[in-house]
C-alpha cells in the first residue's frame, strides 16, 4: 500500500530519530508516546509534521499531528472523548484551502498539540509535503539549518524562512511545494 511506504519513511527518518535527538525532540517523543496518540488515532494515520522533527523549532513551537479523516463528525467525537479533558482543549471545524477540516488544540506535558484532520491522504497534505521537502533540503544542505533558525528567531514562519534563503518568490507555501515537485522531493 502506498500510504504504508510514506508512513514507514516518515517513521524511520523523522519520528524515531527524535528518541535520540535534541532534548526538545526527546521530550516531544516522550509526550507523544505517553499521550498514546499514535495508537489511539491509528486508523487516521497520525503523522507528526512541523519544525520539531526537523530541528528548526523555536520557543513555543507546537506538535502538529495531521490525519486522514473520512468522517469529520466521528473524528470530532473521538477527539473530544480522548482529549477533551486536556489543558486548554479547543476544537473547531473550518475550511483551509477549500477543504473542510477539524482542528483541535490542547496542552500535554508542556507541549501544545495541534491535531488536524481532513479527507485527504496524509502524504498529499501540505504540512507533510512541506516537511518532506524541508527535510530533503536540510539533508542536502546542512548549513541551511542555522540560517532557517536565525530567521525563525526573527519571527519568520518556517516555509517563508526556507523560501527567503532559497530566493523563492511569491507565496512561500505553494512556492516551496512547487520547488519540491520540480526536484521530485515530494515523492518520499
Amino acid at each position: 500500500m502506498i500510504m504504508d511506504k510514506f508512513l514507514l519513511y516518515w517513521e524511520n527518518n523523522l519520528f524515531k530519530p527524535m528518541r535520540i535527538g535534541s532534548d526538545k525532540q526527546k521530550q516531544a517523543f516522550k509526550a507523544i508516546e505517553e499521550l498514546g496518540i499514535l495508537n489511539e488515532l491509528e486508523p487516521y494515520h497520525p503523522t507528526l509534521c512541523g519544525t520539531i522533527p526537523l530541528g528548526v523549532d523555536v520557543e513555543g513551537s507546537d506538535l502538529d499531528m495531521i490525519m486522514e479523516v473520512m468522517n469529520l463528525d466521528e473524528f470530532e467525537h473521538k477527539l473530544k472523548a480522548l482529549y477533551g479533558n486536556k489543558q486548554n482543549f479547543k476544537m473547531k471545524r473550518t475550511t483551509i484551502r477549500d477543504k473542510e477540516v477539524v482542528k483541535a488544540k490542547f496542552v500535554f506535558n508542556d507541549f501544545e498539540f495541534e491535531l488536524l484532520g481532513q479527507n485527504e491522504p496524509v502524504h498529499h497534505q501540505n504540512a507533510y509535503l512541506h516537511m518532506m521537502i524541508e527535510f530533503q533540503l536540510l539533508q542536502m544542505f546542512p548549513d541551511l539549518q542555522p540560517k532557517v533558525l536565525a530567521l525563525r528567531k526573527q519571527g519568520y514562519k518556517t516555509e517563508p524562512a526556507f523560501c527567503k534563503i532559497l530566493e523563492i518568490t511569491g507565496d512561500s507555501y505553494s512556492g516551496l511545494i512547487h520547488y519540491g515537485r520540480k526536484m521530485k522531493w515530494d515523492q518520499k
